[in-house]
């Protein structure tokens, strides 16, 4: 059995397109394979052999926009070649179509070649004699790499998970999911199953269906990563569950298998922290920036990284100006090098401790509770671990309700009671209301009320047989005699 059936896998980058070109001195349909730094195109046969070649585009609209300016920006003599977008699985078919129109034109084919042709953005050509295109080309630069808008969104699917709009813009989890990114925190949720409702904590992300419409995927926290099977046709050396164990990483490059093409894909593999799933990026998608907290990469610290390696880096300024050393390594799921700091230093713990460490770490205090933001006293009381009242929060219909929160700095959880739950909790033990009648009252309970010497700490019922005699020792009346 494999993993595929016991838990289903996202496939590494599957939502990617394939550049076609028609070279139109040659006549002929090529895949593009790159582009070197004089601007001169690389090409192949579209063929079955050379699918591993093919150079693979974002398929989502802003960022290939973005993606293709920029690649024809730099191309030498472009006029030369006209360009072509398809789906990764059909791009030998649909190059062989292309090539059958172009040798012999049909109108049928010609109807293709439109429907998949892609053109350099004209835009900055236009902006010299339309200066308010400028405003135009500024807006599409700051949103270029936006795979959704928010009128995409199943907004209704949102509210079944007791999620808002408003609610995922306050707590800056609205960006992320627009870029095409899970949510960067676990996010509460319910999901009605009819009878009940299961309420969870998962990350979310944004995905398009096979029908173009957006859906909302729900990434469930596990227990611990499973390693124990096949992943994509690779199989976890012992080193390799070592290394994710210990630093998420995996900390090499791998060919995994599409299980629809059989197509290889070399990839790197790391472990999202926050759910235990096993994310894997290809290096298609990797880039390294030219410099990290002022150190400036060579191209030999660059390819450790494109490869999935860890690398110690010294002289980094941090954000204070301070100077600090760190080993740096390119995180599949955070699609950035991310600080793996010497840990040498923790009295002998070992390495795979470090997730349990940092959620035992204190947790900030969160300024809101179920879309309701706390007044400045009342979220210095909710941090400093006081029992809070909230008064106005709203449920999933629409009514309001009322409430204790109380936030736990050990495990980071805010902790719910309704008024019923909270008075219930607060009534007073009898053994301390039998005690502060005796201390305060100068009383005693039913059991004990004959006793005439003071009562220990708690205590209810007679301690030994000459309290209990007391006890049973009818009292006297304190009645006027009757002559």
């Amino acid at each position: 059995m494999s993993e595929e059936t016991t838990n289903k896998q996202e496939m590494p980058e599957q939502l990617s397109d394939i550049l076609l070109v028609l070279d139109k001195e040659k006549m002929k349909i090529q895949a593009v394979k790159s582009i070197d730094e004089n601007g001169k195109m690389e090409t192949v046969e579209p063929t079955k052999k050379n699918q591993n070649q093919f150079m693979r585009v974002d398929k989502h609209g802003d960022l290939f926009t973005n993606f293709f300016s920029n690649f024809f920006s730099q191309l030498k003599n472009p006029t030369n070649f006209s360009f072509f977008k398809v789906g990764e699985s059909e791009a030998i078919e649909k190059a062989k179509e292309m090539q059958k129109q172009v040798d012999k034109p049909t109108p049928e084919g010609e109807k293709v070649m439109k429907e998949h042709e892609v053109k350099p953005d004209t835009q900055e050509n236009n902006k010299q004699e339309n200066k308010n295109d400028m405003a135009t080309a500024q807006t599409t630069q700051e949103t270029s790499d936006y795979r959704y808008k928010p009128e995409q969104i199943d907004w209704d699917t949102m509210k079944n998970l007791g999620l808002s709009k408003e609610y995922l813009e306050k707590r800056n989890l609205l960006d992320p999911l627009l870029r095409g990114y899970k949510t960067n925190e676990l996010i509460p949720i319910g999901i009605n199953l009819g009878g009940s409702i299961l309420r969870t904590d998962a990350r979310l992300s944004l995905q398009q269906g096979e029908d173009g419409n957006v859906i909302v995927a729900i990434h469930g926290i596990k227990k611990e990563p499973n390693l124990h099977f096949e992943f994509f046709g690779h199989k976890f050396t012992d080193e390799d569950k070592k290394n994710l164990l210990e630093t998420g990483n995996m900390g090499r490059v791998v060919n995994l298998i599409n299980s629809k093409t059989g197509e290889l894909m070399p990839s790197i593999i790391s472990i999202d922290r926050l759910t235990n799933d096993v994310i894997a990026l290809r290096t298609d998608f990797i880039k390294i920036p030219d410099e990290i907290k002022g150190v400036k990469l060579n191209d030999e610290q660059k390819q450790t990284l494109m490869k999935g390696k860890p690398l110690k880096l010294e002289g980094m300024i941090s954000t204070k100006g301070t100077e600090f050393s760190a080993t740096v390594q390119y995180n599949a799921e955070k699609r950035y090098p991310e600080f793996l700091f010497d840990r040498s230093n923790n009295n002998g713990q070992k390495q795979n401790n470090q997730q349990k460490n940092q959620q035992s770490q204190p947790q900030e205090a969160p300024k809101t509770f179920r879309g309701k933001e706390l007044s400045d006293e009342q979220y210095n009381n909710f941090k400093a671990g006081q029992t809070v009242y909230m008064a106005g929060l709203v449920d999933k219909k629409g009514q309001t309700y009322n409430g204790y929160i109380t936030f736990n700095k050990d495990t980071g959880k805010t902790g719910f009671e309704f008024p019923n739950q909270y008075k219930e909790r607060m009534q007073p033990t009898e053994a301390h209301k039998t005690q502060t009648a005796v201390n305060s009252q100068g009383k005693t309970n039913e059991a004990t009320k004959n006793i005439k010497e003071p009562l220990k700490s708690g205590q209810q019922r007679p301690k030994n047989e000459k309290q209990q005699e007391q006890q049973n020792k009818p009292a006297k009346s304190k009645g006027r005699k009757v002559s």
